[in-house]
């Protein structure tokens, strides 16, 4: 079958380089794609904001499915437009991604179905939210509501930082994103990445994962996209797993099938693992970057049978097989990031690391210009590998690094500290 993939990051390279090794794929395309994925599909140059243009190729290219990767195109309602012209696709309703469109509506969400979540407050006034943060004690967060690249996120510290948050956002720092404002009981404990496929009615766990989203070692600075990630999460027990389910997921999933928005597609949920158990931080309704380059070289299923068995509702007798390997990602993004950033340097020795054993590589922000591969954005590979252990991953993993030549790039050298038991790898 023709498949369209739509994105142009690191998650939807690893996403189009497990897709690509499916029996069932005929012709992969991606939109617009980047110089990685250009490697195991043909890269369109559509402008994935007009949905128009992306049924037309659909019917020009004779397209069986589109997988939609990336949140924007899922809240501005591409789903939504695929299916009012019987274009099979994976991802959900612009309704049901609201989820992640909008903090406020799964906070509320949350309070109605007894989800355990922060304590919270949502305001579309600037007196009114700092009234609120004056009863607070800190730390504390405050989030835009709306969509605003991972950047619309402060962990305040101090009273004073999360009073420039909210002036921030009602300054427009975030644009339409923060003209409501979500301010948060501050959760202690350890973070995981919880990721869960829906038909709409069933659900089904996915491996676990971990991410770094600070900017540096140690977990300092600001926070960015994700700077590494690996898989599985060690925290994430047989028991939390199930707790998660049954304590968050399933509720979602059941409160937005009776809201007659069902959600259909993979439920990314952000969690905190406290004394009392698992906390949603948020939801996100998609993959997550870089979650998912750990995840796709360990699923050991065919990736498109699976998001096909969400599209036609049969996830309930469906199931997915893992490699029983870890995995571990390495971001190296452009210097600057997640501030300004120069784009067009050249990265050289990609073919070197990639023969690095159990190393593969996904691009995040690159273009291809002959036989050159350029940084085009903030965060720009994603040096994946796997290996037995984490360490052992880890270690596959910065080898790799340090095989490529690229003096304005950085990255992190503590990825999977945590779980390697180890810290800085030098």
């Amino acid at each position: 079958m023709n498949v369209l993939l739509i994105g142009a990051g690191g998650r939807e390279h690893a996403l189009a380089w497990s897709l690509a090794a499916s029996p069932l794929i005929g012709k992969l395309y991606c939109a617009p794609g980047n110089g990685g994925i250009a490697e195991v599909a043909e890269c369109v140059a559509l402008d994935v904001g007009r949905h128009t243009d992306i049924i037309a190729f659909c019917h020009a290219k004779r397209i069986d499915f589109v997988v939609i990767g990336p949140e924007a195109p899922l809240v501005a309602g591409l789903a939504d437009d695929l299916s009012a012209v019987g274009i099979k696709h994976f991802g959900p309703s612009r309704a049901a991604a609201q989820l992640e469109g909008s903090k406020g509506f799964t906070k509320d969400l949350c309070r109605e179905l007894s989800i355990p979540t922060a304590a919270y407050g949502r305001f579309s006034d600037r007196a009114a939210a700092l009234a609120y943060l004056a009863s607070q004690p800190v730390p504390i967060v405050v989030k835009a509501d709306g969509l605003a690249a991972g950047k619309g996120v402060v962990v305040a510290m101090t009273r004073e930082e999360a009073v420039a948050a909210v002036d921030a956002c009602f300054a427009g720092a975030f644009g339409a994103a923060g003209a409501e404002v979500v301010i948060e009981e501050f959760l202690e404990g350890e973070e995981a990445s919880f990721f869960a496929l829906s038909d709409g009615r069933s659900a089904l766990a996915l491996a676990t994962a971990q991410d770094h989203k600070r900017v540096g070692d140690g977990d300092t600075g600001p926070n960015t996209g994700g700077m590494g990630a690996y898989s599985p999460a060690p925290v994430m027990t047989p028991d939390l797993v199930e707790r998660a389910m049954a304590e968050i997921i399933r509720p979602t999933i059941d409160g937005m099938a009776r809201r007659g928005t069902p959600f259909k597609g993979v439920l990314y949920a952000g969690l905190m693992i406290t004394t009392e158990g698992p906390k949603l931080i948020e939801y996100n309704a998609r993959f997550g970057d870089p979650e998912t380059q750990v995840l796709m070289v360990r699923l050991k299923s065919d990736l498109l049978a699976a998001l096909l068995a969400v599209a036609d509702g049969v996830l309930a007798s469906f199931d997915v097989r893992w490699h029983d390997d870890a995995a571990l990602t390495v971001v190296m993004a452009t210097k600057g990031y997640p501030g300004a950033y120069q784009r067009g340097s050249e990265i050289r020795g990609l073919t070197q690391a990639g023969e690095v054993e159990g190393v593969e590589i996904f691009h995040s922000g690159t273009r291809r210009e002959s036989d050159r591969i350029l940084a085009d954005g903030g965060r720009v590979l994603a040096v994946t590998a796997r290996a037995p252990t984490i360490g052992e991953a880890q270690a596959r993993a910065y080898r790799a690094v340090d095989l490529i030549d690229w003096p304005e790039g950085f990255c992190r050298r503590d990825i999977g500290w945590r779980a390697a038991g180890k810290g800085r790898v030098s």
